[in-house]
C-alpha cells in the first residue's frame, strides 16, 4: 500500500465540502439565519466542528434513519453519541412519553413509577440505592460531592484523556512528559484542575497505586473502557487491580457506564462483575429525553446518610428542580422495560460484529495500517496498526484531517457516524442492507485516497 499523499487528501476533502454545499443549500439557509440569534449558527459550542463547515438541520427521525431539511436520508450511525442508542421515537417510549404528557410533567414529588425504574436498576446493575438526575455530567458531579463528603477528602483520580461530561475536575490530563496540566482549552475554569485532581494513566496500575497511596483521593471516576478518546479495553486483570488499590486505600470507585451501556443490558458492570461503590448512567436511559441516575452501595448509603445536614438538603449541591420529573420516569420506565431489552443487545451486537467485519475485510483487502476496535453495538476504526493502551497513546494517533474527511465522505453518501470519532453505534431498527452500504461506502473512500 503507497503512503497517504497529504496534497491529494487536501484537494479531495475541498471536493467533498464543495459536494456538501451543493445538496445541502436548505441547511446552509438555516445555518445563515441561525448566527443571529445563535453564537456559531448552532444551539450548542461544539457543533461548530462538524464537517462540513456548517451542520445538518435535521427535519425527522425515525428507527436508524433521518431526513435533513434538504430531503437527504440517512443512515445514522451516530443515534446521538449513544442518546439515541435505542433508535429514534421508540414506539414505546413515545407511547409512554404522549401519556405522560396529558398528565403533567413535573412536580418536585415523587411517583410510584420511580419505585419500578429503581427497583430495575437494582436487578440489572445490582447497586442497592439509587437517585436520578438529568444529565449524566449531574450524575457524576453528585457522586464525586458525595464520596467527598463521606471521606473528608479533597482530590479525585481520573484518566488521561477521560471524558465524563462537563465535569470540571476532570478537565486534567498529562502533558508529554508526564505532568499534571488543565485539559488544552479548558474553558474559564472555576479552579485550576490541579488543586482538585490527579491524573493517570489507563492501565497502568504501578501509577495506580502512586496516586492513591497519599490517601487524599476521595473517588476515582472512570469509565470500564476508555471510549471518548476511542475504544480502550482494560488489559487483564487490570480491573481487579482497580478495585483491590481503591479498597486498600480508602477511595471510592465511581464507574461511569454512560458510554459503556453499549456492552449490555446491565452495562460493562454486570457483563464483568465489577463492584463499584457508584454508578452513573445517562443518555440512552430514556430513549432520548434527558435522564440520568447514580446508584451506591448500602456502606456508601449509610456513610452519606449520617453525614447529611437534612435542613439544608435542598442548597447542599446535590439535586435539581426537574431532577426525577414525571416525562423522565415515564420514558425510562418504558425504554428499561421494551427497548433496552436482551432481544435488542442480541441483534444490535450481531449486526455490530458484521459492521466491524466489513471494515476489517477493506483494510486488509488495501493493506492499511489501520485497525477496529468494538465493544458491545458500538465499533471505531483506527488509522494506526495497533490499539492504543491508554489515553495518551490514543491521543497522539488522531489525525484530524483523515477524520474530517472519511466523516465527509460517508456524509455527502447518506451515512452520519459520530462526530470527531469513526465510531458506530447500532440500534434495533439497523438493517443488514444498512451496515453493508456502509462498508461499500468505506471502501470508496480508500480507494479514493490511495488509487
Amino acid at each position: 500500500m503507497s503512503e497517504l499523499n497529504r496534497a491529494k487528501l487536501e484537494q479531495l476533502i475541498k471536493i467533498e465540502e464543495q459536494l456538501f454545499h451543493k445538496t445541502h443549500l436548505k441547511s446552509y439557509e438555516l445555518y445563515q439565519r441561525a448566527h443571529k440569534s445563535l453564537p456559531g449558527g448552532v444551539p450548542m459550542l461544539w457543533m461548530v466542528r462538524w464537517p462540513g463547515s456548517f451542520p445538518v438541520f435535521v427535519k425527522e427521525a425515525r428507527g436508524a434513519h433521518f431526513t435533513d431539511v434538504d430531503g437527504n436520508d440517512y443512515i445514522d450511525f451516530c443515534l446521538g453519541d449513544t442518546g439515541a442508542m435505542t433508535g429514534h421515537a421508540p414506539e414505546a417510549t413515545v407511547r409512554a412519553i404522549t401519556e405522560q404528557v396529558q398528565n403533567g410533567l413535573t412536580l418536585m414529588l415523587p411517583y410510584e413509577d420511580v419505585i419500578w425504574v429503581g427497583e430495575e436498576l437494582q436487578r440489572r446493575f445490582g447497586l442497592p440505592y439509587w437517585q436520578f438526575a438529568l444529565t449524566a455530567t449531574d450524575a457524576n458531579r453528585f457522586a464525586l460531592r458525595m464520596a467527598r463528603l463521606i471521606t473528608g477528602r479533597p482530590k479525585i483520580l481520573v484518566f488521561n484523556y477521560c471524558y465524563h461530561g462537563s465535569v470540571d475536575e476532570t478537565l486534567i490530563t498529562l502533558d508529554e512528559e508526564g505532568t499534571p496540566m488543565s485539559r488544552a482549552n479548558n474553558m474559564g475554569p472555576q479552579i485550576d484542575p490541579l488543586y482538585t485532581s490527579k491524573v493517570i494513566e489507563f492501565n497502568d496500575v504501578a501509577a495506580l497505586e502512586t496516586a492513591l497511596s497519599a490517601r487524599d483521593v476521595a473517588a476515582l471516576l472512570a469509565e470500564p473502557v476508555m471510549t471518548n478518546i476511542g475504544i480502550i479495553h482494560p488489559d487483564p486483570g487490570y480491573h481487579e487491580a482497580l478495585r483491590e488499590l481503591t479498597r486498600r486505600y480508602g477511595t471510592y470507585l465511581i464507574i461511569d457506564e454512560t458510554h459503556t451501556i453499549c456492552t449490555g443490558p446491565g452495562g460493562y458492570t454486570a457483563s464483568f462483575g465489577l463492584q463499584p461503590d457508584f454508578m452513573t448512567l445517562g443518555k440512552p436511559l430514556a430513549g432520548g429525553v434527558p435522564a440520568a441516575v447514580y446508584g451506591f452501595t448500602e456502606e456508601v448509603s449509610k456513610a452519606f446518610t449520617e453525614k447529611l445536614a437534612l435542613d439544608d438538603a435542598d442548597v447542599g449541591g446535590i439535586g435539581g428542580t426537574l431532577a426525577g420529573n414525571a416525562l423522565s420516569i415515564a420514558a425510562m420506565k418504558a425504554t428499561l422495560q421494551n427497548v433496552l431489552t436482551e432481544e435488542f443487545y442480541f441483534k444490535a451486537i450481531k449486526l455490530q460484529e458484521k459492521f466491524t467485519e466489513g471494515v476489517e475485510c477493506v483494510i486488509e483487502e488495501f493493506g492499511l495500517p489501520w485497525i477496529v476496535k468494538r465493544l458491545g453495538n458500538r465499533s471505531e476504526y483506527w488509522f494506526r496498526p495497533t490499539p492504543p493502551k491508554n489515553g495518551g497513546e490514543a491521543h497522539a494517533a488522531v489525525d484530524p484531517e483523515l477524520d474530517r474527511y472519511m466523516h465527509l465522505f460517508a456524509l455527502n453518501r447518506g451515512i452520519l457516524m459520530t462526530p470527531f470519532h469513526n465510531m458506530a453505534l447500532i440500534s434495533p431498527e439497523t438493517t443488514q442492507a444498512d451496515v453493508d452500504y456502509h462498508t461499500k461506502v468505506f471502501r470508496e473512500a480508500v480507494i479514493s485516497l490511495f488509487s
